[in-house]
């Protein structure tokens, strides 16, 4: 999150609670949030025609022929067809190709971690089914954690030690494949989320109560301690059940899932094993996944043309052993990042010691600003004094530095932040939030009787999480000078 790794720990309420992660590679993938998953039909479509393509190559077709192929079934233009061609060629000589009725499982190595990639392309709802199922039959029979990363192209397992991957996938039958998930399901956040919606819906937690509306923080605690309540009563309580049957049915895809086991079942889909010694090119974008948010494009870039680098010469000296350790390649670039983000400290610096017309006092506290130290309100009001100084002498670099430092620290903005931020988390009365910035803003007479009941309310009983010290100090300290 803001280009830093975080490792998640768990969750209280809506908020994740987290501890920093420096230094450490990340494993989670990008978040989708409300972006739609590619449709189980289309997802049919596009193996079909990789199916096709394979049966192009093994028919030794020439290259002029595959482009005409291409062209005709997805009318692309010449570059199109030609990165297409390219991008399976490659695979095709790599590893495999996975379509319809062949699903590839690979294996590679790097460092002391081990991957399994699924080449699953069924799209992320099925996907989602695909990866926990498996998780949880290797979590079951052979004792082992694995971190999982999901796509609509597939899913990768990453883990340590030994893993049967293709033995636990086999294990998985269709007919056991709903009471699989229910177990796998339990305790996870995703069900703790969605029952919330049904316990709401079925009047057994009030968004409103006595005119007072409770926070979303607060009803998925109160959820969660619902949710423990019912699985003693049954662990076939309606809420509870519809809160299985939406996650596996509306947010995944259980019945197609179903579908594909049936059809690895009777041998209408054949299951392949790969080991290679790095990813084949239809697995890049798996594996570039966790690291999507803190790659700059140049590096995301870079890191591609590495691993393609490493799979043309392993396709022209296919008996040579090479590995591509990208979690090295990772630590490379974030050392570039770091070594970037001291290079503009100093660039900075250099630019406060030699701007003009200011006072050495002045220019040790703009280095101050620059090396993270804590700088006094007054010198923070000081430097507000001379905005419009600052505005014509100071460099660009060093000027929105200054400006955005003094909007980041000055004791006003920070009230009103996290002022706004408490109202955002809490959403309390309308009207209050308006007359508590106005009492932020400097407001001490004709404070409504309502405003201090609340203030009292609030300042008298604990405290809650989404208030910060500032804010709360702040009202502590003017409590007795609102009129």
């Amino acid at each position: 999150m803001g280009g830093e790794t975080y490792e998640f720990l768990y969750a209280r309420g809506m908020s994740a609670v987290v501890k920093a992660s420096a230094g450490r590679p990340p494993t989670v993938p990008s978040w989708a949030s409300e972006m739609l998953p590619l449709s189980f039909d289309l997802s049919l479509e596009i193996l079909k025609f990789r199916r096709f393509m394979e049966d192009q190559f093994k028919a030794n077709k020439e290259k002029d022929e595959l482009l005409k192929f291409i062209n005709d079934y997805l009318y692309v233009d010449v570059h199109g067809a030609n990165s297409i061609y390219e991008y399976f060629k490659e695979q095709y000589l790599y590893s495999e190709i996975p379509h319809d009725k062949k699903i590839v499982i690979e294996h590679f190595k790097e460092e002391n971690k081990k991957y399994v990639v699924f080449h699953t392309l069924y799209g992320r709802r099925v996907n989602d089914v695909l990866s926990r199922a498996v998780a949880y039959a290797i979590s079951r029979k052979q004792k082992q954690d694995v971190e999982i990363s999901i796509s609509d192209n597939g899913f990768l397992l990453n883990y340590s030690g030994s893993l049967q991957a293709f033995h636990a996938f086999k294990l998985i039958k269709s007919s056991d494949l709903r009471k699989i998930m229910e177990l796998a399901l339990e305790k996870t956040e995703v069900l703790k989320r969605r029952f919330r919606h049904t316990a709401s819906r079925g009047m057994m937690i009030l968004r409103n109560y006595m005119g007072r509306r409770k926070s979303v923080g607060r009803q998925q605690v109160s959820s969660m301690i619902l949710l423990n309540a019912v699985k003693r009563i049954s662990n076939e309580f309606p809420m509870l059940s519809e809160a299985r049957r939406e996650v596996l049915e509306d947010l995944m895809d259980i019945d197609n899932t179903k579908l594909i086991f049936e059809q690895i079942e009777t041998g209408k889909i054949k299951i392949i094993e790969s080991y290679k010694d790095f990813p084949s090119p239809f697995s890049f974008h798996l594996v570039m996944q966790g690291y999507s948010d803190i790659f700059k494009v140049e590096d995301k870039i870079e890191f591609l043309k590495r691993m393609h680098e490493k799979i043309l010469k392993k396709i022209a000296q296919p008996d040579e052993k090479s590995e591509l350790n990208y979690h090295e390649l990772w630590r490379m670039m974030e050392a570039g990042r770091e070594k970037e983000k001291e290079d503009e400290k100093e660039e900075l610096k250099q630019f406060a010691w030699n701007v003009k017309k200011v006072p050495m006092f002045a220019r040790e506290e703009i280095v101050k600003m620059i090396e993270g130290e804590e700088v006094e309100q007054n010198i923070i009001d000081e430097f507000k004094k001379y905005k419009e100084e600052i505005q014509l002498t100071f460099p660009d670099k060093l000027k929105k530095f200054v400006f955005k430092y003094i909007d980041d620290h000055d004791y006003h903005s920070v009230l009103l932040k996290q002022y706004e931020l408490a109202y955002n988390k809490i959403k309390f009365e309308t009207d209050i939030y308006f007359e508590g910035k106005a009492v932020i803003n400097g407001k001490r007479k004709y404070v409504s009787k309502k405003f201090k009941d609340w203030l009292n309310s609030l300042l008298e009983s604990a405290i809650p999480y989404a208030w910060n010290n500032e804010i709360i100090k702040f009202f502590m300290k003017i409590k007795n000078e609102i009129e």
